[in-house]
């Protein structure tokens, strides 16, 4: 995945402030795929203590809370002195998610050469703990064009919970599902 690496690559060694969108890339890693690399352990709801990771990125609570709360996609929650990604990990997590009842429909963005895969097998969590949904098709939208012109799928929740699929929402307002067979999915 080249975005974890291009995080993982982040030259961390600057004289300069960390921008805001290396910050977040870094966070992001360090958050949901390599607290170790920080020398952290998740705690349930995967929360870590803010001081060791500022120390870890040479950075102020100030820019962490900049990026963190001035982010539109709010990938990130700060709660005291604790710091976590609202969802997105490939390591073991409890998020401590409560189940929740979805929208009618909710909506996936993706790219065309994925298509095969999801009308065979649905939509997977590939590396991550869930498959995430959009609650409106311009977020999809915006999620599928990271990686060429976006397909979006419809997918229909309501009837996927009906058939007793369980639903979460993160912090941020991202969807999430274990799985999403195909049978439940419009547009692929």
């Amino acid at each position: 995945m080249r975005h974890l690496a291009d995080a993982r690559n982040t030259d961390l060694a600057h004289t300069e402030r960390m921008t805001d969108h290396a910050l977040s890339r870094r966070l992001s890693y360090l958050l949901r795929h390599a607290p170790h690399e920080a020398g952290l352990t998740l705690a349930p709801g995967g929360w870590v203590p803010l001081a060791p990771l500022l120390t870890h990125l040479n950075v102020t609570r100030t820019q962490v809370e900049a990026v963190a709360l001035g982010s539109d996609k709010q990938r990130f929650s700060l709660r005291g002195e604790h710091i976590r990604a609202n969802q997105g990990h490939s390591v073991p997590v409890d998020l401590q998610l409560t189940p929740a009842t979805p929208p009618t429909l909710l909506y996936h963005g993706t790219y065309p050469a994925a298509l095969d895969a999801i009308r065979a097998g649905g939509l997977q969590p590939m590396n991550r703990h869930h498959v995430h949904l959009s609650s409106d098709p311009d977020t999809a939208r915006r999620v599928g064009a990271r990686r060429g012109p976006p397909v979006i799928l419809t997918i229909r929740a309501g009837q996927m919970h009906d058939a007793g699929h369980a639903f979460f929402v993160s912090e941020n307002g991202v969807w999430l599902a274990d799985t999403v067979p195909p049978a439940y999915i419009d547009g692929a």
